[in-house]
């Protein structure tokens, strides 16, 4: 039986998080060790489909009582279908493993990304760049509202990635970064912190534009430093944008006692990323050497999974 197969796999923010919706610059990162795989076939009977969340049949709407995650994976496999005009055709895809969702990782894109694909694979057809993105964000807007793109971009390129204004291009490195991501284990909740930073931008523009004009100025340097090299500087970036985040109010305990005891444990710089009010943070180490330590200390700290960003094998407590 003919089979499409699409993948996807999730990101991590280095910098931009939040000033990015504004049209700011950010960067981030594929963890390429952290996939999705769908598999797509042809199937009697009604669309049906399966994730790590949910299983069963697809109707023709969306209906209460649904999970955000079912939501979101249906929406997107009917999504694919209306694009190929295939609605009358009955398909079954089954998505295997799992990015934690409301982690600040690009769990909902990620879904979208690898149904699509494994749908358009089934049928032979290769959507163009901005097709998917076209998709994908169809199925980030149920999830977020307002969706800035970069997760749509950063959960189907292979590559880092600068994202401004809605435009993307494949971020230039020296060397790669020792990077890890951490994760809280409490559930972000992005949606909030973006009203909250907009309820923040409304009473006082002048200090939040101030703040995202750093966030901006910082992300910029951050560029010039992954290109040259300059870990040190580009750690200090990081930790600098994570103290600005706090002052928007997206931050809290578990994160910042995260933040924190790693620079305490010898990372260069360390920051959370994503959406914020719980979710992950990502960590600088000064080599890979290094990661080993910082696992060490992050589990101490309270951290529940860590995950190498350039390697594919994470740690559990």
């Amino acid at each position: 039986m003919i089979k499409g197969l699409g993948v996807s796999h999730a990101k991590t923010i280095l910098l931009g998080e939040h000033s990015v919706v504004y049209g700011n610059p950010a960067i981030a990162f594929p963890i390429m060790g952290l996939t999705l795989k769908a598999k797509a076939e042809h199937a009697e009977g009604e669309n049906w489909l399966s994730t790590p969340f949910h299983e069963g049949v697809v109707l023709p709407k969306a209906m209460a009582g649904e999970t955000l995650e079912q939501r979101l994976a249906e929406t997107a496999l009917r999504n694919v279908l209306k694009w190929f005009a295939a609605d009358d055709k009955n398909i079954q895809v089954n998505v295997s493993g799992l990015i934690p969702p409301a982690r600040g990782l690009g769990s909902s894109a990620a879904v979208a990304v690898a149904i699509i694909r494994a749908v358009a694979d089934l049928f032979g057809a290769e959507l163009s760049d901005v097709e998917q993105f076209n998709l994908v964000q169809s199925v980030e807007k149920v999830a977020h509202g307002t969706p800035s793109g970069l997760d749509a971009h950063a959960t189907s390129t292979r590559v880092p990635i600068w994202f401004e204004n809605g435009q993307v291009k494949p971020l230039k490195l020296l060397t790669k970064p020792a990077l890890l991501v951490a994760d809280t284990g409490v559930p972000g909740h992005t949606a909030e912190a973006v009203s909250i930073v907009r309820k923040k931008r409304q009473e006082n523009f002048q200090q939040v534009t101030k703040d995202f004009d750093k966030i901006a100025e910082l992300t910029y340097e951050a560029g010039a430093s992954l290109e040259d090299g300059d870990f040190e500087n580009l750690g200090q970036l990081m930790t600098y944008n994570h103290r600005i985040l706090q002052t928007l109010g997206v931050s809290n305990n578990k994160l910042d006692r995260l933040v924190d005891d790693s620079l305490r444990g010898g990372a260069l710089g360390a920051k959370l990323t994503g959406g914020g009010l719980g979710g992950c943070i990502v960590v600088l180490g000064k080599n890979s050497e290094s990661l080993p330590a910082l696992k060490e200390n992050l589990f101490a700290a309270g951290a529940k999974t860590v995950w190498d960003v350039f390697e594919p094998r994470s740690a559990e407590v």
